[in-house]
């Protein structure tokens, strides 16, 4: 493990968003969902690929609040344009289970 200081860590913004619509993305070459996410006002809706399929149905997303990283560079992912990473753990199958906030917050908030 690449130890980080704390400056580096500073720079990563993390923001709670609200999953808004989802689709599915049959040209994903794992099963993945693209997933819009309203970041609030300041950051607006984002696009991003999710390969989360195993635990979570489009529905069970929709109003779901997640944790991302809005600061990376756009993506190409085949036919769309990632503009965030929605964080997430591993399960020892491959499997990814979403890091959420376990209370509402609202849009836009910054992990601090």
């Amino acid at each position: 493990m690449d130890m980080i200081t704390w400056n580096d860590f500073e720079r990563v913004e993390l923001r709670v968003g609200t999953i808004v619509d989802v689709h599915d993305f049959p040209k994903a070459r794992k099963p993945a969902y693209i997933l819009h996410v309203d970041f609030g006002s300041e950051l607006g809706i984002r696009k991003s690929s999710a390969q989360i399929t195993v635990h979570y149905t489009k529905e069970s997303l929709l109003g779901k609040q997640v944790i991302g990283v809005v600061n990376f560079p756009p993506k190409q992912i085949g036919p769309i344009q990632s503009e965030c990473l929605i964080t997430g753990f591993y399960r020892e199958d491959g499997s990814v289970i979403l890091a959420v906030p376990d209370q509402p917050m609202a849009n836009g908030s910054k992990l601090g």
